[in-house]
């Protein structure tokens, strides 16, 4: 009988250290979000706002005085409303009570004349929105800060000299306040900026049922309702601009008015005149173009409200895209459509390009051409646009038309994507 002798137990061989070193970790790495390196943003930034401020410092581009708005008329407001007068009996106001506030901010930084406290403001809310995009929740690429950052630079030094970009800062706060989940504080911000300039309030057209939509409807609605009665106390007639608003005609660079200046090189004898703060057309049919621009943001409107009605699926991009589209049709529709009006809409488009699921990437590609068209328009070749002369006609033409093409690009999208199979738009 063969006896087996039992077998000494085998030592595993130590792992060398090369294979320790390449052995995978048994844990999974969380990443997180990918975040805009800050510092090329950054530079780039301060490339373009410094070619931004030469251009508003020498202020000879085109027509030139692009900065005499702020010099001029808004330091004649600002001495009106330091004495606590609204200048509601001025035509060329046509702007809510709050603006009232963003006008005597610059009066009270020290050190800064008034136009230098102005653009201080205006460069600061430029950051700002800059920044809080960079740092955007559900961002992966930085795609909306760097839009931003160029687009508004196609329009040249005017943001510099409006404020537009002060009450688009609010617009794009309150976008993103929603999305991480401050529907109260997106509320405010949103009625805030309605109280300054109105547009705002569209930006919670694309808040989702439920919850949010009743914080943040309803914290919009105490903050105008407060802010109004605040305002009324301050500055008597705080809400007389309203007549001034039913006597406006179409504006040059309104699509009425587009459409009125290729009449005018058909022979049509209408001519531009200067009233209510803008250039406007008047003769034959110039009443009846500015009605029908009435007739079509109350059709835009008409849209929104079926669209969320009819929509069943919102995503985390909806609300922006949504604004997007809503501020997109209001202002297409408008009698008035100055170039400024381009910040609100490329804020809003760089909102909606910080979620990866947006609908709304063509819309914000068609902006960019359509912001640099503007910057002809105004101030560049304002003359030709004045005088109606061809070249003025078509680039006037052109930014309008993809602005209309942009529009209605928004509008299918985002129905495609939200709204139910039996209605969707062929």
């Amino acid at each position: 009988m063969t006896t087996h002798q039992p077998r000494a137990p085998q030592r595993s061989r130590p792992a060398s250290p090369l294979r320790l070193r390449l052995r995978p970790s048994p844990r999974r790495v969380f990443h997180p979000p990918r975040r805009p390196a800050l510092l090329p943003l950054a530079a780039v930034w301060l490339l373009t706002r410094a070619g931004m401020l030469w251009l508003l410092a020498h202020d000879t581009l085109g027509i030139g005085g692009v900065g005499r708005e702020v010099s001029v008329l808004y330091e004649h407001w600002y001495r009106q409303l330091a004495d606590g007068v609204l200048p509601v009996g001025e035509t060329s106001w046509q702007y809510p009570p709050g603006a009232a506030l963003v006008l005597l901010a610059p009066g009270l930084l020290p050190g800064l004349t008034y136009f230098q406290g102005f653009v201080a403001l205006a460069l600061a809310a430029d950051a700002a929105v800059t920044l809080a995009l960079a740092r955007a929740r559900g961002g992966d690429s930085g795609m909306g800060a760097w839009y931003w950052t160029g687009g508004l630079a196609l329009l040249l030094h005017l943001p510099l000299a409006r404020y537009d970009v002060l009450v688009t800062a609010l617009a794009v706060g309150g976008l993103l306040a929603l999305r991480a989940g401050h529907a109260r504080v997106g509320g405010v911000l949103a009625g805030l900026g309605a109280l300054v300039k109105g547009w705002p309030l569209l930006t919670l057209a694309g808040t989702p049922r439920g919850t949010v939509t009743r914080r943040s409807w309803t914290s919009l609605l105490v903050t105008l309702a407060g802010g109004a009665a605040a305002l009324a106390l301050v500055f008597p007639h705080a809400w007389g601009f309203l007549r001034h608003q039913g006597g406006r005609g179409a504006q040059v660079e309104s699509l009425g008015g587009s459409v009125l200046a290729a009449a005018h090189l058909m022979g049509w004898p209408g001519r531009v005149v200067y009233r209510y703060g803008a250039y406007e057309f008047t003769g034959p049919y110039a009443g009846a173009v500015a009605g029908a621009s009435l007739v079509l943001t109350g059709a835009a409107v008409l849209w929104l409200l079926l669209w969320r009605v009819r929509s069943l699926h919102w995503s985390e991009a909806t609300p922006a895209d949504a604004a997007l589209m809503a501020v997109l049709l209001v202002t297409v529709t408008s009698r008035v459509l100055s170039p400024q009006y381009l910040v609100w809409l490329l804020g809003l488009a760089a909102v909606c390009l910080t979620c990866r699921n947006t609908t709304q990437r063509p819309v914000a590609a068609l902006l960019l051409p359509a912001a640099a068209l503007s910057a002809l328009v105004y101030p560049v070749l304002y003359v030709d646009v004045l005088t109606v002369t061809p070249l003025g006609v078509a680039v006037l033409v052109v930014r309008n038309l993809l602005l209309v093409v942009a529009a209605l690009v928004s509008c299918r999208a985002l129905w495609e994507e939200s709204a139910p199979d039996v209605l969707r738009v062929p």
